[in-house]
């Protein structure tokens, strides 16, 4: 669709047509991570020098010790592995996940340099929409269907609305790192993501809700299906290790 400005035809910025998603994709880029990492890291203290790749005999003591070291809190052996991930999703998950520091490495796309597609969250069916109860007690609880087609018409429409200031500011020049301000935090962002599995649980004891958890905790839905989906890659490289991190309390050694 064509429109004119100052007798120049341009291109109208809302024939950009913008996209809508409620899922949060992670995928595991590359990894170096097993169960004889930390086997391997924690035995030196004990028996020496070992090499990496010697694998133990006995399945059950390796098990044992594993579960020693989560209960007991002897975490530096947790620390000897690496794992990559690329996340998709909303800024606002973005700046809660980087709010994790210890052991964490992050490389976002920028705003700065490339111009941002129109693609933007809005919760999906089966999002809680209201709160109940106070600060540290409460939960959260299905809205009405008018108060989500409330949410959907309204985040519809301030999103294309900010869009469209966005490309207009783009379109006369100005820098991306001015013209994104306007941008709302439901823009879909990206980023490699790189920790060890004792980063990863400190992580998942804040950011995933469980019954069994030591520690209870209320994250945000959008960042904890983020963390579902990484502890799920993870629990198949190091299954000894995730099932000792949820038999002791899911807390980070």
């Amino acid at each position: 669709m064509l429109t004119e400005e100052n007798g120049v035809e341009i291109q109208d910025e809302l024939a950009l047509v913008p996209s809508w998603r409620s899922d949060m994709t992670v995928e595991l880029v590359k990894a170096s991570a097993s169960d004889n990492d930390v086997l391997w890291a924690a035995r030196v203290s004990t028996a020496g020098e070992q090499s990496l790749e010697a694998r133990d005999e006995d399945p059950a003591r390796s098990a044992g010790l594993v579960n020693y070291l989560m209960r007991e809190r002897h975490g530096s052996p947790f620390e000897h592995n690496s794992m990559t991930f690329l996340v998709s999703a909303p800024i606002f998950v973005f700046r809660e996940f980087h709010r994790h520091r210890i052991g964490w490495s992050y490389n976002e796309s920028s705003a700065r340099y490339r111009e941002l597609e129109p693609v933007f969250y809005v919760p999906g069916p089966n999002r809680n929409l209201v709160q109940e109860g106070k600060t540290g007690h409460y939960e959260f609880v299905p809205g009405t269907p008018e108060q989500y087609d409330t949410v959907v018409a309204q985040t519809k429409e301030a999103c294309t609305t900010a869009y469209a200031a966005y490309q207009r500011m783009l379109r006369a020049g100005v820098a991306r790192e001015v013209a994104r301000g306007v941008l709302p935090v439901a823009t879909y962002s990206s980023m490699y993501a790189t920790c060890n599995a004792r980063s990863l649980m400190a992580f998942l004891s804040l950011r995933t809700k469980r019954a069994d958890s030591t520690f209870p905790s209320y994250p945000q839905r959008e960042i904890e299906l983020v963390g579902e989906a990484m502890e799920s890659h993870w629990a198949r490289l190091m299954p000894i290790t995730h099932a000792a991190f949820d038999r002791n309390g899911r807390v980070s050694p």
